[in-house]
């Protein structure tokens, strides 16, 4: 019965893309496309998922949990959640409709999140944030096999929010001492590093368009969060997003068309996800009560 109703779910986000494509063109590729996201409605971070409306939300977990990350078939979901009264974040994943939800890692007091499948699903990358007993903040990059195993320090890898290119290099947040950070981009083994972005500010999460030509990111450079996109080399570096309030965590769509974000209310209190044209144009609320959005593509032949 379980079964039955995922594969209804998955056929009501689907079937309006599958008949548009088909309209279009018969012997196209029918592209699907779902957002996977974090909400606090319930009074914790829980991650839902909706269709490119923003409508049919349903709740894959029923506790601390966010920053959702699909895997490349779409069949599961890596997420963080929080133990120890918050002191001890972890990696998890679990099937798409919540089920089957396994804890990767096991770090006492210390901060893993921002996990991201590789590209042919077999390995997860994520963050990992402590403060040593000298009081120094260590933010580092890890890897590990899609069952937790094998778990290695990219030891020459400073930062947070890593993200594979298509190729199965990384992109990623480098750290600095004085708490400013910058877009870089290296080998999975850590090697051939190279900065992107050359700003006195924060600049997180980076996230390479489908064709891998483009990174998009959130940067402070100009005095508050504000969605920013440029070449894969660092070239062309274009503000998209102009808002009073922060916006955070870009997801591109699978056709690279259309990117999502979260902005804070002007309470700052709550979020909303909002889409809009790869350009900057066509800003529209798409979500209330929502952040940490990801989208999915899924190709049916």
């Amino acid at each position: 019965m379980q079964h039955l109703l995922k594969i209804v779910f998955l056929l009501s986000y689907f079937a309006g893309s599958f008949i548009a494509s088909c309209q279009g063109n018969n012997t196209a590729k029918s592209t699907f496309y779902t957002i996977a996201y974090g909400s606090t409605k319930t009074g914790n971070i829980e991650i839902y998922s909706a269709d490119i409306k923003g409508k049919t939300t349903i709740k894959s977990t029923n506790e601390n949990g966010g920053y959702a990350a699909w895997s490349p078939n779409g069949e599961r979901i890596a997420f963080y959640a929080k133990y120890n009264n918050k002191k001890t974040w972890s990696i998890h994943t679990m099937n798409s409709d919540g089920t089957n939800r396994k804890r990767l890692t096991h770090a006492n007091n210390k901060w893993d999140n921002a996990p991201d499948w590789s590209p042919n699903g077999e390995k997860i990358v994520f963050a990992r944030e402590y403060k040593d007993t000298a009081g120094i903040w260590h933010p580092e990059i890890w890897i590990m096999n899609a069952d937790g195993s094998e778990q290695t320090q990219i030891k020459s890898l400073k930062g947070s929010n890593p993200y594979f290119t298509p190729e199965g290099r990384i992109v990623f947040s480098w750290e600095f001492e004085d708490k400013n950070s910058a877009i870089s981009i290296a080998d999975l083994d850590g090697r051939n590093i190279t900065r992107l972005t050359h700003n006195n500010g924060k600049e997180w999460h980076p996230e390479v368009s489908p064709d891998g030509k483009q990174v998009a990111f959130m940067s402070d450079r100009d005095g508050n969060f504000e969605i920013y996109v440029m070449n894969i080399d660092g070239s062309h570096q274009k503000r998209l997003t102009h808002s009073a309030i922060d916006d955070w965590y870009p997801s591109w769509s699978p056709d690279g068309a259309q990117i999502i974000f979260s902005n804070a209310t002007s309470e700052g209190n709550d979020r909303n996800i909002y889409v809009m044209n790869a350009d900057g144009t066509g800003v529209r609320k798409l979500i209330a009560h929502g952040s940490q959005a990801e989208w999915l593509k899924i190709n049916k032949y």
